[in-house]
Order: structure tokens, then sequence, then C-alpha cells
């Protein structure tokens, strides 16, 4: 594996690489395991992703925060409940490929594919690619491949953790009118009405395929989240007793970052045909508020 001079591979624990980006445009860090953004901080900003400082950073382990990879089901497992939540290629180790850079920043790619201990879990042949670019702006996009000879669903997510000064004086902006489900708070089909707010817990799946923003006023900037891919959107905040039963992260936590996550969730079941290919990516930007 070569790597350009502005990136380098760490081991943050024994038997735990990370690739390190120090670029003049960005700095950040991403896991193997998982193929995990960790960090990304464009020059000049605050960082822009959250990540818990008790995150259990152990091959075979779930990171908490930065933009875990959920696949390839969403959630729970649709019927066995002893399998991990959000499916297993976040708890796996990825092979790093192409690694790039230019005068904008740099461009990853990262390489996973079905094997005997996959198919113990989840009986269907896959090829998974994961793209990300980091400058002062950032992109992440999963491409998914059906490379068995029979077609499967999927579901999945990029579950991405944001960065807010105070989550209680944070909205997101593009979601007035849309209907949501509460997750595993109310089945119940419920259209939101104006900007979301955080006052409790927030764990809402919105039919939406469209650019969200994130307004964040006590920090002074707003982040705009737009995605492919997708038509589902979901929006979570853990709220403070959730944060007291979540072991990897702070008690006191919740009050810093907002989980939006481009997601295929809820009726949004993808099927490949053997061959055939699917694409979820994500795109962030941070503006600074203008007072």
């Amino acid at each position: 594996m070569t790597l350009p001079p502005s990136v380098s591979l760490v081991d943050e624990t024994a038997g735990y690489p990370i690739l390190v980006i120090d670029h003049p445009m960005a700095t950040g860090r991403i896991a193997l395991n998982g193929a995990h953004v960790m960090e990304w901080t464009p020059a000049g900003e605050a960082p822009v992703l959250y990540m818990s400082p008790l995150a259990e950073l152990e091959p075979g382990k779930a990171i908490r925060g930065g933009i875990p990879v959920c696949w390839p089901w969403f959630g729970g497992h649709p019927t066995e409940p002893d399998q991990p939540a959000h499916g297993f290629v976040r708890n796996r180790m990825w092979q790093v490929g192409t690694v790039t850079e230019d005068p904008a920043g740099i461009t990853l790619q990262f390489h996973l594919s079905d094997d005997e201990l996959s198919r113990s879990v989840w009986p269907h042949r896959f090829a998974l690619c994961l793209e990300v670019k980091m400058g002062a702006q950032f992109s992440i996009a999963l491409q998914i491949q059906n490379t068995d000879e029979t077609p499967w669903s999927m579901t999945g997510a990029l579950h991405t953790y944001l960065c807010v000064q105070d989550v209680t004086t944070a909205t997101v902006l593009g979601l007035d009118q849309v209907p949501f489900v509460e997750s595993r708070l109310s089945p119940e089909r419920i259209q939101q009405s104006g900007p979301v707010v955080f006052d409790r817990e927030v764990d809402r799946n919105y039919a939406s395929a469209d650019t969200l923003t994130l307004c964040d006023p006590s920090g002074g900037r707003s982040l705009i989240v737009s995605k492919t891919g997708s038509q589902s959107s979901v929006v979570w905040n853990p709220w403070i007793e959730k944060s007291k039963r979540l072991p990897d992260l702070p008690d006191d936590a919740y009050p810093h970052f907002v989980c939006i996550e481009a997601a295929n969730a809820g009726p949004d079941i993808i099927t490949l045909a053997p061959g055939q290919e699917h694409f979820l990516s994500q795109h962030l930007q941070v503006l600074r508020d203008l007072a």
C-alpha cells in the first residue's frame, strides 16, 4: 500500500490500524475496523464529526461516533435478535484501496467482500467499496454490488454523528410537512411541523430524500447535509436517559451531537439482482453564520 505524504498509517492501539490525514485543507482519522471515519476537521474549523471519548477501539467492536457504516441491515436484524445491531460490516476489518491527494484534499477507498464468516451471518455474496473525500467539504459514498447468483435485499445507513455546541438550541431544517415514524419509540406515522427541535429523545425515520440543514447557533455555524441513493433520513439524539444506558457514551454527551443519517430503512428497502449495484452517499458542507 502506497500512501501520499498527507496520509499515514498508525496503530492507535496494538493491532488497530488507523489512517491519519493531515492535509492543508483538512485533518481526519479513519479506522480500518469498519472503514469508520472517526474525524473530519476542515482547516480553520472546529471538528464536524462527534467522537465519544469512551469509544472502544478494539477489533470487532463498533465505534461510538464518527460515521459507522450500517449494512446489510439497519437497526436490529429483522428475524434474528441475537445478531449485531446495524449489520456486521462496521465490525469487520476493511482493505485499503487507492489513496490519492491533490490541492483540494484526500480521496480514500476501502473494500470489503463476503467470506465464510460473513456468509454464516448473512448468506449472500457481495462486494462493497467505500469512497471518502476529505477537504474543505466532505463526502462519503458506499457502492454495494450483488455478486451472488440470486437477488437479495438490504437496508443500511451512513450513521453520521455531527457536532453541535448545544443541542437545545440546534434545529434541523428541510423536513417541514414530511412524515416520520419515531422508530422504536412509537409506530405511529406523524407529520413534521416546522423545524426539528431537541427537547427530548429524538429517534425518527423521515420519508425524505431532500438536503437538510443542521443549524447550530450556539456554535455559530450550520451544516448542509445532502445525499443520494436514500429515501429515508434518520435524525437521532439520545437525550438524558438513553445516554445513561449507553456504556460507551458519557452521560453528559448528548448536548454535543445530532445524528443525521442517509439511510435505506423502513419501507426504503433495496433489492438487487445479480450484478446490480446501489450507491448510498452523503455530502457535508460547513457554513459559518455571519453575525
